[in-house]
């Protein structure tokens, strides 16, 4: 299977302003939720961008390395990629750990990876009859025989 890859600035800030960081000793993964791209169809699949920066390995050929060794592990996986875009970023120690090692660290995160936003017990959003979305559950109405006061106004004091 071959990756998508994040393009784009917009693409790395959005995944960034709102992923979820799933850390361990050999990297860290910044992961959202699965959206097409705008005027795409829903495909769902793994679109990630692989960020070796010169800070973590120095060497142009380590950083390419790095960048490869990730990548493959990423396409042999086991069982496969959940829908999402995230932005994974090795560590130095992803150069000299066995490629198995790597291939569990990544499965371990990936199964990390958070699902779709939980919804209410209303089941899907939509689902009601005007077809608009909104709260499953209505707030009950205040009863007209409560005087509605507003507890920060002056009160008048009658003779």
């Amino acid at each position: 299977m071959a990756l998508t890859s994040l393009s784009g600035e917009r693409e790395f800030r959005r995944v960034r302003q709102h992923g979820v960081a799933l850390r361990d000793p050999l990297l860290t993964l910044r992961v959202t939720e699965y959206r097409p791209r705008y005027g795409e169809a829903w495909r769902p699949r793994a679109i990630i961008g692989i960020v070796v920066s010169k800070k973590t390995l120095r060497r142009a050929v380590d950083r390419n390395r790095a960048r490869r060794r990730v990548r493959e592990a990423l396409r042999t996986l086991p069982g496969g990629l959940p829908p999402c875009r995230a932005i994974l970023l090795p560590n130095p120690g992803v150069l000299a750990v066995p490629f198995a090692e790597l291939q569990a660290t990544l499965a371990r995160l990936m199964a990390q990876v958070p699902g779709r936003v939980k919804r209410g017990k209303g089941g899907a959003k939509g689902s009601n009859a005007k077809g608009g979305g909104g709260n499953a559950e209505r707030p009950a109405p205040v009863s007209p025989s409560v005087p509605l006061s507003d507890p920060r106004a002056p009160t008048e004091e009658r003779p």
